[in-house]
């Protein structure tokens, strides 16, 4: 079965791979769009830094959002373990993504382990109402008409003891639980918060540490995303959003918006990495070439080359990283198949380029 295309013509993969080569090569502005494992994206961001590219992740909007909390503003952050422990008052700030329903219902199956025993209080803020176990609700906290960082500031002028000009819906009741809570911790995700509301959000933590104990869980919108963050923050010093453009890296939320650079027509060579087949790339558009490495049987339309990649954690071994863990953790491959990981076929390109190739400019 056929692994690489260059066009829609079948192709070695070594071919495929040197062919990749000479185009981020002769590339006078490369750039990576990507969602793997660890390793993959390791790969990714050496090759980015050898041809001189920029990169972000898949999820770049919404990552941006939450890695500004702690790159622009800094927050209060508590291990997941830790608030399976000790919450005794959980508030879910907005929708969290659906894969963190699991964890709800375990904090709702569970007590504290505080000194004074007792179930957990729930709370949520805005329209949006988490499932629990069928047996309880969590209280809803809203401002009629208003959006979530408007209800949050109400929500902080509240608890501040000032006046606001919206009413918090079931306010009384929250502040009974605060008053009595020995570790209340919020739940939030940058799939619903925008930047504004997560840095209301820290100022209403903060302003709790003032006399009590409080402290935030972020529960990434894309825990690939977050893995990407992570593993870019060791290797550059910066999360996603960041480019090699001038031989070292700099970090830009809106210079290194990859989407916005191929629409701009900034760009003229775009690789995009995803072992998630549900994730496809875009046409290639303004001119920019596309090289798509990705989970597929057969080439992708309009791409320039195609490589077909495998899954971590499926097709073979990975390592990503797990929010209810709160740290990367080793997958096995459930599914063992001969696909290439991403970050052996990336690996094998870099290997193609110069390495005293000029640098774009």
């Amino acid at each position: 079965m056929a692994v690489a295309w260059i066009g829609n013509r079948e192709a070695q993969l070594q071919d495929a791979a040197g062919e990749t080569a000479k185009l981020l090569q002769s590339s006078r502005c490369p750039v990576f769009s990507f969602d793997t494992d660890v390793h993959g994206t390791r790969a990714a961001i050496a090759l980015a830094e050898r041809v001189g590219a920029a990169y972000d992740h898949i999820d770049g909007a919404v990552l941006a959002h939450e890695t500004a909390l702690f790159t622009d503003r800094g927050g209060m952050t508590v291990a997941p373990g830790e608030a399976r422990r000790r919450a005794d008052v959980v508030v879910v700030v907005g929708e969290l993504p659906k894969a963190y329903g699991r964890f709800l219902l375990e904090l709702a199956a569970t007590k504290p382990d505080l000194p004074v025993a007792g179930e957990r209080a729930f709370f949520s803020v805005g329209d949006v109402t988490p499932a629990l176990d069928g047996k309880r609700e969590a209280t809803p906290l809203v401002c009629e008409g208003q959006g979530l960082a408007a209800t949050l500031a109400a929500l902080r002028g509240r608890c501040a003891g000032r006046q606001v000009s919206a009413p918090v819906k079931n306010f009384e009741k929250f502040a009974a639980a605060l008053a009595k809570a020995r570790y209340p911790v919020f739940f939030y995700s940058g799939q619903s918060a925008a930047a504004l509301a997560l840095e209301m959000l820290q100022g209403l933590i903060s302003d709790l540490n003032a006399t009590g104990r409080a402290s935030g869980l972020l529960l990434p919108a894309s825990e690939g995303g977050w893995g990407a963050a992570l593993a870019s923050g060791w290797m550059t010093g910066f999360p996603p959003r960041t480019g090699f453009g001038r031989g070292f890296p700099e970090h830009d939320p809106w210079r290194f918006d990859v989407a916005r650079m191929i629409a701009d027509g900034e760009a003229d060579c775009h690789v995009w990495i995803s072992d998630d087949p549900q994730r496809r790339p875009p046409k290639a558009t303004n001119g920019c070439a596309l090289i798509a490495c990705v989970r597929t049987d057969g080439p992708v339309a309009g791409a320039a080359v195609t490589i077909g990649i495998g899954q971590a954690g499926l097709d073979h071994d990975g390592v990503v990283y797990s929010a209810q863990v709160g740290t990367l953790i080793a997958v096995d491959g459930s599914s063992r198949s001969d696909s290439v990981a991403a970050a052996d076929i990336l690996r094998a390109i870099a290997a193609g380029v110069e390495a005293e190739a000029a640098l774009p400019c």
